[in-house]
């Protein structure tokens, strides 16, 4: 993937981050992600700098609607 392709896809999972805490009103924290430092607008970062932010952000939106749905449906009784 190009570097272009990795910024286009790292501002697309940055905006569904923002509809994700849109929809459920919560503001959840991406510790890993913020960490890296790395914006869909930082252009002069290097590609692998924003693979690894498209990784971190991928992995912290998967893991908060994991989290959401198990909470929001009922355990399998025995």
């Amino acid at each position: 993937m190009k570097k272009q392709e990795l910024i286009h896809l790292h501002g697309l999972l940055a905006e569904v981050r923002k509809h994700h805490q849109a929809r459920t009103g919560t503001a959840v924290e991406y510790e890993g992600y913020e960490s890296l430092g790395v914006r869909p607008t930082s252009i002069h970062k290097s590609k692998t700098d924003h693979k690894e932010a498209v990784f971190a952000l991928a992995e912290g939106i998967t893991g908060e609607m994991r989290r959401a749905e198990s909470e929001t449906v009922p355990a399998a009784a025995d």
